[in-house]
């Protein structure tokens, strides 16, 4: 049974809850048993899901322990550290520690790592036990954040530096932001402390954003980030409004298929991917001038002087984790591509909103290969929605077990599934 503790000032007391989940019968071989609805996920044929824990709060990112054992960042504060006592797949024992909003979550060098909105803190962790026993470490802090599109990821190197997202507060950095055909500020002085990548050592506490260095630039929003393969692969969320913002030049329509979700690479530190001055258009699948920069929807313009994406996806799905799979339990297909967690649109009306999924990006020889795919589905709950608060779960994040299954998250109220492949 889970131990009840309280930790050093600062964390919440583990007084915590604990979910005592119902456990299907195992199959003689040792099989973990799928849900016969997996879950109410649609996947592809060959897959199966259980949902492992539900109602653990709106849940983010996650990472998995050699033992299997699942640490979830939490919006509404801390983490929660999720076990499984009875070897049936199902979390039974689930505590929370930490607090504060959190996004990005990564076990690495024997710490916890957990990316807040102004902050990378990391927990000293012990083998064999679920939780840390004292106060985090503060790795970083002082991290701009405080105003929209504060959520961080973070990814590392594996050479001494890891990397985190500082969003743009800002739609497209207007002068006023968010109102009817005000121009953008060019240059734009946001992305001198947003806007990017930072890069930090993996070895220092105490380090603020001024001792990190601005790996990559011109990106709104970004907390889909992971180093796979030698390089830092990012999903961006593109602009809003086009049509609202912009009435006499785009169309409702336009506004919710053009402002493409489009997939980063950075070959070297200082590569600028265009924001605001830029957008890229899905229908067109070109860098396009944006209208506060005197774009038409035709005009690209200065956009060539910066990196085009290697991958896009549809308007507003709002991209917010990124794993590349290095597995083996999953068909070779899946090999070193690319899963992305979308949250779901909010800005498509009046046509429905896109909901949630988690797409499946194949990659090869180290590079996008053929069109994506949609993954899981379902999350919904209905086949559409007008407000995205409609749907029953929005994926938020992905994560790789030890055994090659993978981990699916969600923020509504914290549902968690792990999808296998069984074979077709």
């Amino acid at each position: 049974m889970f131990q009840t503790k309280h930790l050093a000032l600062g964390l919440i007391p583990l007084a915590a809850t604990i979910l005592m989940l119902p456990r299907p019968a195992v199959h003689a071989a040792g099989t973990i048993a799928c849900d016969p609805d997996n879950g109410g996920l649609t996947l592809p044929s060959g897959f199966c899901a259980l949902v492992v824990a539900n109602n653990i709060g709106e849940a983010r990112h996650a990472t998995v322990a050699a033992n299997g054992d699942l640490y979830v960042a939490l919006l509404s504060g801390g983490v929660a550290a999720l076990h499984d006592s009875h070897g049936d797949g199902h979390f039974d024992t689930i505590g929370k520690f930490g607090n504060d909003s959190a996004t990005g979550i990564e076990l690495r060098n024997g710490y916890l790592w957990v990316a807040k909105v102004n902050s990378v803190e990391r927990y000293k962790m012990t083998p064999g036990q679920l939780k840390p026993a004292g106060a985090p470490e503060v790795v970083v802090s002082g991290l701009e954040g405080a105003r929209e599109h504060g959520d961080k990821g973070i990814a590392f190197d594996g050479k001494g530096s890891f990397y985190v997202n500082v969003g743009a507060p800002s739609n497209a950095c207007q002068v006023r932001n968010r109102s009817k055909e005000s121009p953008g500020q060019d240059p734009c002085p946001i992305l001198e402390q947003h806007g990017g990548i930072w890069k930090f050592s993996d070895s220092k506490l105490g380090q603020t954003q001024k001792d990190g260095v601005r790996y990559a630039t011109g990106m709104r929003q970004m907390p889909a980030i992971a180093w796979h393969d030698g390089a830092l692969y990012i999903v961006m969320n593109s602009r809003d409004q086009l049509d609202t913002l912009w009435p006499g030049k785009f169309t409702a329509e336009e506004n919710a298929t053009r402002p493409a979700e489009p997939m980063y690479r950075v070959d070297k530190q200082g590569d600028n991917f265009g924001w605001p001055y830029c957008f890229w258009d899905y229908t067109v699948n070109k860098l396009l001038l944006q209208p506060e920069y005197g774009g038409d929807g035709k005009t690209v313009g200065r956009c060539t002087e910066f990196k085009q994406p290697i991958a896009s996806f549809p308007a507003h799905l709002a991209p917010v984790d990124l794993m590349f799979y290095t597995g083996a339990a999953l068909p070779a297909h899946y090999r070193n591509g690319a899963f992305i967690a979308f949250h779901g649109s909010w800005n498509r009306a009046p046509l429905p909103q896109e909901p949630s999924n988690v797409t499946f990006q194949p990659f090869a020889d180290g590079k996008p290969s053929g069109k994506f795919e949609i993954f899981a589905a379902g999350f919904a709950g209905k086949a559409q929605i007008a407000n995205p608060d409609d749907a029953l779960a929005r994926a938020d994040g992905v994560a790789q077990g030890p055994d090659g299954s993978l981990y699916i998250t969600e923020s509504q109220k914290g549902k968690i599934w792990r999808v296998f492949y069984r074979g077709k």
